[in-house]
């Protein structure tokens, strides 16, 4: 009998233990698949920026020697235009389903709706409204948390932000370099 309640207490602790860890990693996921959405989302819409268009940046006062401390810089990058992209760019997450590898059963966000109108593979993804929903939070709650950083890096970084910010910055994917890059 007493061998049976320890074997029986050893069982659910476990269990409790391993449904505590598949729920960490499911939060890890979503924080993660929603980081990789943001950037995606961010570096498309600068890349629709017409890059000849430049703004000017500083103080239009003017110094005592005469000058202005005035510089040009691309509108697509300026701080200006990325915190106006910021502040509707969580609204795509509703264009992103969630995929689940067979292998690692490790959750995945894709685009399931393309940009420009082109058919695409839905076959192993699903749409759902409440996925979409949390991805779109986790969204939020990345802009307002790391609003600096993305600023940053958006505004200087051109190469590998995707791996650069959400693993290497700010920890939201410690397994996305073991993650196939994906390409959208």
């Amino acid at each position: 009998m007493e061998n049976s309640l320890r074997a029986f207490s050893f069982f659910v602790i476990f269990s409790l233990l391993y449904i505590h860890c598949q729920g960490a990693r499911q939060t890890q996921d979503l924080k993660c698949g929603a980081c990789r959405a943001l950037v995606d989302e961010m570096e498309w819409e600068i890349s629709q920026v017409d890059p000849k268009k430049m703004i000017q940046t500083g103080s239009f006062r003017i110094n005592p020697d005469g000058s202005q401390s005035i510089r040009e810089v691309p509108l697509a990058r300026s701080e200006g235009h990325l915190l106006e992209l910021m502040e509707g760019i969580c609204e795509k997450m509703k264009e992103y389903g969630e995929r689940v590898d067979p292998s690692s059963s490790r959750k995945t966000y894709t685009r399931i709706t393309s940009r420009d109108g082109k058919a695409m593979d839905l076959s192993d993804g699903a749409l759902d409204s409440r996925v979409t929903a949390q991805l779109k939070f986790s969204c939020e709650t990345i802009v307002e948390q790391y609003e600096d950083e993305l600023i940053e890096f958006f505004a200087h970084e051109t190469d590998n932000v995707k791996d650069k910010l959400c693993s290497k910055r700010t920890d939201l994917c410690d397994h996305a370099l073991k993650m196939p890059h994906d390409e959208l």
